[in-house]
């Protein structure tokens, strides 16, 4: 007789034959409780993601496909019609491209000011984290305020702008209108530098001394010890500042709180130059009543997003250098 032969003792069931080994049950059990922790402390945000994301989403998507105009009961299914008449709408188009032409600008002015910032902080200088904290501190005022405040600063009869042109002989301007409107804009982006300057400070603490130490042994001075070092090493987050700073530049509202006049009957007192695709959307949403032509848009404005997006990871993957590889298997 084999030892495949041998019989089973009574109540013991052959491994490979649907049974399970007795010293299986606790690792089971463990991994049981493991998952059950891990859903029941990731609930709060699963929940919130489906409760205030996906049915808020899906509910404009549906809104997108009707004429509601959110008073009126009277309302019905018009299927693709908004879409259709959103790209045939020449309004609609021009203010994407100027929303795309502020983040081609605004978004590598940022990245510049903050990374420009960051590496004068991270030098060793007296009251460096006073100097952090000051640089830091306007990215923390709420949008409303720093609207406002810059909304005063450049006042055409009462503003300091004004004042300091006075001083030097020039005529005041009006700066919340075209032409100047634009940059006044950039300058609320540009005040706003510090949250760039904080990322990037992190990742400059990340960077290697001894490389740049090497580099310095070799005879590289400062500006290619940063050019071909220090940049490459920041480019993970370069690419996040990148994708996030278009994200944010697109959907900024910053020119309804820059407005020379009040928007409560619509954006008309908005500049041409800063009516960008937001503020397309906030007139159709508020001042026509049109809820299922702005839904529309912005499912649109979703979907570049998604596609910006991909095609920034697409033609930066061969420039962006990780540490770790992000698409290792653990």
């Amino acid at each position: 007789m084999t030892v495949d032969q041998i019989p089973a003792p009574a109540g013991a069931t052959a491994p490979g034959r649907g049974g399970r080994a007795g010293g299986d049950r606790p690792r089971t059990s463990m991994t049981t409780r493991r998952h059950r922790a891990f859903y029941m402390f990731a609930s709060p945000w699963i929940i919130g993601f489906l409760l205030l994301t996906i049915v808020p989403m899906a509910y404009a998507l549906w809104l997108s496909l009707t004429t509601y105009d959110g008073i009126s009961p009277h309302w019905r299914f018009i299927g693709l019609a908004n879409y259709r008449e959103l790209f045939a709408d020449s309004v609609t188009w021009d203010a994407l491209g100027r929303a795309g032409l502020f983040a081609v600008t605004s978004v590598p002015l940022s990245i510049v000011a903050g990374l420009g910032l960051a590496v004068l902080v991270n030098r060793p200088i007296r009251a460096r984290g006073l100097f952090r904290t000051l640089l830091y501190l306007p990215a923390v005022v709420p949008p409303v305020g720093a609207g406002l405040a810059f909304k005063s600063l450049f006042d055409q009869n009462s503003g300091a702008a004004n004042g300091v042109l006075n001083i030097f002989g020039i005529d005041a301007l009006g700066w919340l209108a075209d032409p100047y409107a634009r940059y006044v804009l950039l300058m609320t982006v540009l005040w706003a530098a510090g949250n760039v300057m904080i990322i990037s400070l992190a990742g400059l603490q990340d960077v290697p001394r001894e490389l740049h130490e090497a580099a310095r042994i070799d005879g590289a001075g400062a500006w290619r010890t940063f050019r071909s070092i220090t940049v490459p090493l920041l480019s993970p987050v370069l690419l996040f500042q990148t994708v996030t700073g278009v994200i944010a530049s697109v959907q900024t509202i910053m020119p309804l709180l820059l407005a020379a006049e009040p928007t409560t009957g619509g954006v008309t007192a908005i500049p041409q130059s800063n009516y960008m695709y937001m503020m397309h959307v906030f007139a159709e949403y508020f001042a026509l009543g049109r809820y299922g032509y702005a839904s529309a848009l912005l499912w649109v404005l979703f979907v570049l997003i998604l596609i910006v997006t991909g095609l920034i990871f697409k033609f930066t993957s061969g420039v962006v250098f990780y540490n770790v590889d992000p698409e290792a298997k653990k």
